[in-house]
């Protein structure tokens, strides 16, 4: 018998403009009681009202936990544990981006099994039993966690960045309403399409890869080269809007499947030691380590070419390659993606850190998948490399890291 590949997704998607109406239905047909997961930024804008108010017309009871912040902690998930817990709540609703979407994926685990939720890092404690069902709205096209079967957690005592994948975090329903991105802000628009196009890209180079999660990641992958600078620049063009969220919701299926590479496994580390904002921790990351990577991906990269340039029928698979890498360096360029120099981060600090970075990275397990599996050495040079890289301007044959 040959191999074979799983593919698992929420048991139901709602997506497309106005589909949060299926709130409501939903809860109801799951619980009885909801812990409702969001954040301060996501009540100001209105979006935890709406919600609220969708569970007062089902007559279904609620319990608001509201402070997640931008990178989900271990803190954050003890403190709506607590409340779920103490509140006897029954099912889980998160409305927001990926960080109050993970914040919960962790709570509906811990609610039936207890513990803490770094130990269920790669099956050291295994899930016994099911979560409680989690509904999961996002607020931003980036992510894809709320199609997704990992969480995120940071570490507080060891800023570490703690990836933890079993099916017992994929989401019970998903509803995916484009109309809920449009009050997004330009600088998190642009974050969060570059962190969709990355789960796009690494589900499609991963060694891990499937014909299923193909298909949605080439699809992905050409929705969001299309609009991400419509959606940057005319915040309110639902047309775009609706295209980024569902490519999103693609990407995180085809990422869930196939699993990401050395992008997201060097990304983790800057996000927990420097703060920096997931999607742009990635964009910082993306053109440089696809030409690290691209001598070992060089037909992917080339269909990816094609896609991007059909016109271009005479040139080589390192050519269209080629084209892939400048074209995302230029969209970077174009969605004013900062490197880590001018982000902020002090040099000096972060050669200090270079070591505890590349272990990292490695123990999450995320290189492994990359096409090209690189040493500690070279996830170094690469940290090195990225720190002042340079979005403008075409790649030139790439050998080595500097």
């Amino acid at each position: 018998m040959g191999a074979y590949s799983e593919f698992c997704i929420p048991n139901s998607v709602f997506y497309g403009k106005n589909s949060l109406s299926e709130l409501g239905e939903q809860v109801k047909a799951y619980g009885k009681k909801v812990l409702l997961i969001s954040d301060r930024i996501i009540e100001k804008i209105g979006h935890v009202k709406t919600c609220q108010d969708i569970l007062k017309e089902v007559d279904v009871s609620y319990i608001s936990y509201l402070d997640v912040n931008t990178e989900p902690t271990d803190l954050h998930v003890d403190e709506a544990l607590q409340l779920c817990l103490k509140e006897q709540c029954d099912v889980i609703v998160a409305i927001g981006g990926g960080s109050c979407i993970d914040a919960a994926k962790a709570v509906a685990v811990l609610t039936t099994n207890g513990g803490y939720i770094g130990n269920y890092i790669g099956n050291k404690t295994s899930i016994e039993k099911n979560p409680i069902p989690l509904i999961a709205i996002p607020t931003t096209a980036g992510t894809g966690s709320e199609v997704t079967n990992a969480t995120v957690i940071t570490n507080t005592k060891e800023d570490i960045k703690m990836m933890i994948k079993h099916p017992a975090f994929l989401p019970k329903v998903a509803i995916v309403d484009p109309m809920l991105t449009t009050s997004t802000p330009p600088n998190v628009t642009a974050a969060t399409g570059v962190d969709a196009l990355c789960h796009a890209i690494e589900a499609y180079i991963s060694r891990l890869s499937q014909p299923l999660t193909d298909t949605l990641a080439l699809s992905a992958i050409e929705a969001i080269l299309n609009n991400i600078k419509v959606a940057y620049e005319e915040g309110e063009n639902t047309d775009a809007r609706q295209k980024m969220a569902i490519a999103s919701m693609q990407a995180g299926i085809a990422f869930s499947n196939a699993s990401v590479t050395l992008i997201h496994g060097m990304s983790r580390p800057i996000g927990a030691l420097f703060h920096v904002p997931h999607g742009i921790s990635n964009a910082m990351l993306l053109p440089g380590v696809l030409e690290f990577t691209k001598e070992s991906a060089i037909d992917k990269l080339a269909t990816i070419g094609r896609m991007i340039s059909p016109e271009s029928t005479t040139l080589t698979d390192t050519e269209l390659a080629n084209i892939t890498i400048n074209k995302i360096k230029q969209l970077c360029s174009d969605l004013n993606i900062p490197n880590m120099k001018t982000w902020g981060i002090d040099e000096q600090k972060f050669g200090q850190v270079l070591d505890k970075m590349a272990t990292d990275a490695i123990a999450s397990g995320s290189p492994a998948n990359n096409p090209k599996v690189p040493t500690k050495q070279e996830i170094i040079d690469l940290y090195n490399y990225c720190y002042d890289y340079d979005f403008s301007g075409n790649i030139t044959e790439f050998n080595s890291v500097k």
